[in-house]
């Protein structure tokens, strides 16, 4: 499919270093934008769709680092059907595993948590709910894995890692199995702040800089905050990602936000949800973070942005995140929210509205134009303009 975004008022990168992106267009095609700025009359007339956003602004698709996935798009901690399409109708394009730990009699031998991970992965391999792309299947680190179990799950397509709800005496434990999880290419994420199930312990900074994992899962709690003179040790004396989480400390969220930024190490700063859990189902909920902090800081909203797409992008390897040539096309269309007192999505997110998604684009496809069924409308209205396709994406 090819496609073309034309009209934008506004065009947000993903890079929190660059966050703006000059002209008013954007053109995709194959799954992989082409275009940022400009498009010639040949590819607008060559195109499959052409969407009008009518001065709204485009950013890339959230990426929910935290998302607690079982099997389909059903979590049995709220018995709910459907979670993950509905996400897509608050932005989030792309879910990262946090571990299938809400599995119902999950296993906890080391052949049972490498069977999970491997039948998780290869069932999201081709799966997407409501065009969302799931990165699932995390092994859970449990006592007796060793190097050579990693890398029999990495064989087959499992990248991710997780500690903290391992039958560990203490935390320490998990480091000899991060480090080798490390060595055989996975990604490294560690539950962080107290316990939040049964099976799982307090970790805190000191653990943390043993295991020295790529990812500090909901470092502002999950939902219990470790103790704060451990933050800037972990900004400081180490390149662990900073994650802060919806169903965390909103304080404390605030806190390492602003933290981020003093030290440089905004990169490192990440935005999550860590939901599906107690916490409930938040479709909003990366929108919420951002328009959050955003509202209670001097952090700028297309920063925050950035936090939910590029930076994620970065610190786990993937080539979404970024409205840039030859990313993949998630692009999401935002606005000011209809009846609020701000003109523009960016604005309003500073102001603490939530913005509008207008339009939401995976893998080049549109998903929805017009609205999205969680957010409030758009100010704006934005439009097909052009099309070819038999599908009708309006809203």
């Amino acid at each position: 499919m090819k496609g073309a975004i034309v009209n934008l008022g506004c065009v947000v990168t993903g890079s929190w270093r660059e966050p703006f992106a000059g002209g008013d267009a954007l053109g995709f095609e194959d799954g992989v934008i082409t275009h940022v700025g400009k498009l010639d009359k040949d590819f607008l007339e060559s195109a499959d769709i052409v969407i009008d956003a009518n001065g709204a602004t485009a950013c890339p698709g959230f990426i929910d680092s935290q998302v607690h996935n079982t099997f389909g798009d059903y979590t049995p901690r709220q018995k709910t059907v459907g979670f993950l399409e509905s996400y897509l109708h608050g932005g989030m394009t792309t879910a990262i595993s946090a571990s299938e730990v809400h599995v119902p009699g999950r296993p906890k031998d080391t052949d049972g948590v490498k069977a999970l991970a491997v039948a998780a992965h290869k069932c999201f391999e081709n799966y997407r709910p409501g065009g969302v792309r799931m990165h699932a299947g995390s092994i859970i680190l449990e006592p007796g894995l060793t190097e050579q179990d990693f890398q029999d799950v990495y064989d087959q397509g499992v990248w991710l890692a997780k500690a903290g709800f391992g039958a560990v005496k203490t935390p320490f434990d998990y480091a000899p199995m991060v480090h080798a999880a490390r060595r055989v290419g996975m990604i490294t994420t560690v539950h962080t702040g107290g316990a939040s199930i049964p099976g799982s312990s307090a970790i805190t900074g000191d653990h943390l800089l043993e295991m020295n994992p790529h990812v500090s899962f909901h470092i502002n709690g999950g939902p219990v905050a470790m103790p704060e003179e451990d933050f800037e040790r972990i900004a400081l004396h180490s390149e662990i990602a900073m994650q802060v989480c919806t169903a965390g400390n909103l304080r404390t969220m605030i806190k390492l936000a602003n933290i981020a930024v003093d030290h440089d190490v905004f990169d490192r700063f990440l935005i999550a949800t860590d939901t599906p859990t107690g916490s409930g189902i938040m479709p909003l909920g990366m929108i919420y973070s951002m328009i959050n902090v955003a509202s209670l800081t001097d952090i700028a909203p297309e920063w925050l942005i950035a936090a939910s797409t590029g930076n994620v992008a970065d610190i786990y390897g993937l080539n979404c995140g970024y409205l840039k040539q030859g990313k993949i096309a998630d692009i999401l269309i935002i606005d000011a929210p209809l009846g609020g007192t701000q003109k523009t999505a960016l604005d309003a997110m500073k102001h603490g509205d939530p913005c509008a998604v207008a339009a939401a684009i995976s893998d080049g496809i549109p998903r929805f134009i017009g609205r999205s069924r969680n957010t409030p409308a758009p100010t704006r209205k934005i439009r097909v303009q052009d099309s070819r396709i038999q599908n009708f994406f309006e809203t």
